[in-house]
């Protein structure tokens, strides 16, 4: 998939260490909230052994086949990893696994319910065997409470902690187009692994961390269950704010829409003048943001009336005058061609078991840092590899892999 016309860079040998160089990572993982948390360590320098099991691996692995018969999902996910493949049914599998996490710093899992504990790798287990290690469960629900054992997807989440309920429209309800529970969970996850990380440099002692996916939607929906609590639920409002107006999308002459977001009265009253209309600042009824909230569609049906009349590029630049923060509507394949991610160079080419693929940097930015992309792995593609790190001879290595207890494409 071509990000434009600007020739896509690979990455030069990096030449300055990463803050998480030399710290070992094994995660059993996947889909999105563990295989996203563990590749932003990967990209801050960490070492990252996937583990996969025999029979496909992750399930992510086989969502589609779009970029190059590689799956969209599992490419944005999993570069920087090591992928051993193990058949966690067997006694000899399991050794494995334990030997890995003895050498682990760090050991993150979203398996299913139970599926941890009856392993042994659930992460009070991790830290009880090894004091030093830092261990996080990413579940849908935490532990205890009615919904412990409960199966959780990024849906479920959403729907149960009301995130779907303020999205779409009165009567059309929707789930929000990124995977909110998924990625908060794996935000949360990195977060506390870098807490964890600084209490262990003066305490010595590792950390065993729980991170609810229900948990991170409800604190995310923070402000809106205060509303609900304390006066009237927001109701659900297709692109516009349920906090604050003018703050929504508008319909240009050209065919495009523009998208304002304003967030005090100074900026309300740049709007009115913007758009040669001094009498709505004068209006009782758009006094204050509450005031503004309640007549919303008479005051988006004046805005709406204004940039109606004008271009795309009329309206941005009345905006840029005027210091209103205004964007463009954009469509997924203007996101490829973006201006913005051009110039600041952040697509570049990863490799993986098919070839180069395209990929964009992490967001983080740091002048002493050039974040690493390493390539995606192919399933099994580093079992004897990191077999022969833990010590196992080449005899043994061929045994496991003779008895179907490891699986390696190379």
């Amino acid at each position: 998939m071509a990000a434009g016309p600007r020739p896509l860079r690979r990455r030069d040998r990096r030449t300055v260490s990463l803050p998480l160089e030399g710290l070992v990572v094994v995660s059993l993982e996947q889909a999105l909230s563990a295989p996203f948390c563990t590749r932003h360590l990967g990209d801050l320098g960490a070492r990252v052994i996937k583990v996969e099991n025999v029979d496909g691996g992750d399930f992510a692995r086989g969502y589609d086949d779009v970029v190059h018969g590689m799956s969209a999902h599992f490419t944005w996910l999993n570069r920087n990893k090591e992928s051993v493949s193990l058949d966690l049914r067997t006694d000899a599998g399991r050794e494995v696994l334990h030997r890995l996490i003895a050498r682990a710093d760090i050991v993150v899992q979203n398996l299913g319910p139970g599926s941890a504990a009856r392993l042994g790798v659930a992460a009070a287990d991790v830290v009880r065997a090894h004091p030093r290690a830092i261990a996080v469960d990413i579940s849908g629900y935490g532990t205890g409470g009615p919904y412990d054992d409960r199966r959780a997807y990024d849906l479920l989440a959403q729907a149960e902690g009301g995130s779907c309920a303020m999205t779409g429209r009165p009567g059309q309800l929707a789930k929000p187009g990124i995977p909110a529970a998924d990625l908060g969970a794996s935000m949360f996850a990195m977060t506390s692994i870098l807490a964890a990380l600084h209490a262990r440099n003066s305490t010595g002692q590792g950390a065993a961390i729980s991170v609810s996916m229900l948990d991170v939607v409800a604190e995310w929906m923070g402000f809106a269950l205060n509303q609900a609590r304390y006066g009237e639920a927001p109701e659900p409002n297709g692109l516009s704010s349920p906090m604050v107006s003018p703050y929504g999308a508008y319909p240009t002459g050209d065919g495009h829409t523009v998208v304002f977001g304003t967030t005090n009265d100074g900026e309300f009253r740049r709007v009115a003048a913007m758009i040669a209309r001094p009498d709505l600042a004068a209006d009782p009824d758009f006094a204050t943001n509450a005031g503004r909230k309640a007549h919303r569609e008479r005051l988006d049906a004046a805005i709406a009336a204004w940039t109606s009349e004008q271009t795309l590029a009329e309206v941005q630049a009345a905006a840029d005058a005027a210091k209103i923060g205004h964007g463009r509507l954009n469509q997924l394949e203007d996101v490829l061609t973006h201006p913005q991610l051009e110039a600041r160079e952040r697509w570049v080419e990863v490799d993986s078991p098919v070839g180069p693929v395209t990929s964009l940097l992490p967001p983080i930015a740091a002048a002493n840092w050039k974040l690493r992309t390493d390539p995606i792995p192919g399933l099994g593609e580093h079992t004897t590899s990191v077999l022969s790190w833990l010590g196992y001879a080449p005899a043994e290595v061929d045994a496991l892999l003779s008895a179907g207890v490891v699986r390696s494409t190379v």
